[in-house]
């Protein structure tokens, strides 16, 4: 399997994350692609090459260009108003403060265009996102060409991004913006198999009222878990997106079995659409000691979570998103892509 990774997605190491009424450092750090290209390697699981450039194009046919240009001025005008920590939001258009233009000072631009408060932007993010979504897209297209698997080592993940919002350590949505690439080469339609602890809430909003693109995710129940307010079951689409979003909010405490009966619903439903191609959107947060999660999968269950997915038998696309516990993601995730190859 060819894998597409660059050290360079070490650049970007934010100092603050707000959690639990502190600031912490951030779980989501460069050690984690360091223990799975350490991982890779030792399995030698394939070929590693690093990424091409793509330029903003593929961006914008799915993040809205205001937006993306916030994204490149924000840490300089976060400096020029005089601020020495790291960038974070401290004030949103809550539900009684609808509407209303998007504020000039940098603090309100920060909570207009964020979904949450834990994500700090430091003067690397800009340029760590543009590498993330290069390395997906050089993946991608190595699918398209040969219709191999490969497997894009993102840093930052990319699934929380929605159209105009950033939030969950991710800027860049790295598989919709994958999606639309496959379906700008010719594919006539894809399926996204989101299976991160957290629903990928970024990627629902930007293909919700699609039917060219299937949005599946297996996750934390929304009621408890983050981020809340997207991922119930009864969120199925709209317009011609109506049927197009599938999502599975699991409890607390949901070990493989239950997890497992959930992804065979998923993997039916992707092979009724019969896509073109199939991109999986990888967190491996579900482990049974990832800091920031609550479900009990074990390092076994990932070598089974890949043949499962390699018995659906259509050329695959796997993006990294979340997983925490640091010592442990190497295995984790380089298990999946083994437990794929070898099935």
């Amino acid at each position: 399997m060819l894998i597409v990774h660059s050290d360079a997605t070490r650049d970007r190491r934010t100092l603050t994350e707000l959690f639990a009424g502190q600031l912490v450092a951030p779980f989501e750090c460069p050690e984690r692609v360091d223990y799975i290209i350490e991982r890779a390697r030792t399995e030698s699981i394939g070929e590693i090459r690093g990424p091409d450039e793509y330029g903003l194009e593929p961006v914008l046919a799915i993040h809205d260009a205001d937006y993306i240009d916030f994204l490149r001025v924000a840490w300089r005008d976060w400096q020029a108003a005089g601020y020495e920590g790291e960038a974070i939001p401290n004030i949103w258009p809550t539900r009684r403060m609808p509407g209303g233009p998007i504020p000039r000072h940098i603090e309100g631009r920060l909570g207009y265009y964020a979904l949450a408060g834990e994500t700090s932007l430091n003067a690397d993010t800009f340029q760590a996102a543009l590498l993330s979504k290069d390395i997906a897209l050089t993946a991608v297209d190595q699918v398209c060409d040969s219709g191999a698997p490969a497997f894009a080592l993102c840093r930052p993940p990319g699934h929380h991004a929605a159209r105009d919002q950033y939030g969950g350590y991710c800027f860049i949505n790295n598989v919709a913006v994958s999606a639309q690439r496959a379906l700008d080469r010719g594919h006539q339609r894809v399926a996204i198999l989101d299976i991160d602890f957290h629903h990928g809430n970024g990627t629902q909003d930007i293909f919700y009222e699609r039917s060219d693109v299937l949005t599946l995710s297996l996750h934390g129940d929304p009621m408890d878990e983050f981020p809340y307010f997207l991922g119930f079951a009864n969120e199925t689409g709209r317009g011609d997106g109506e049927g197009y979003n599938v999502n599975y909010p699991l409890p607390s405490g949901t070990n493989y079995a239950r997890w497992a009966q959930a992804l065979d619903d998923a993997i039916a439903r992707v092979t009724d659409f019969a896509p073109d191609m199939l991109i999986i959107a990888l967190g491996v947060d579900t482990f049974e000691n990832d800091p920031i999660s609550s479900f009990t999968l074990q390092s076994g269950d990932y070598l089974d979570i890949g043949a499962r997915l390699k018995r659906i038998g259509l050329p695959t696309l796997f993006v990294m998103e979340g997983g925490y516990a640091v010592e442990e993601i190497g295995v984790n995730a380089i298990n999946v892509l083994k437990g794929f190859d070898n099935a």
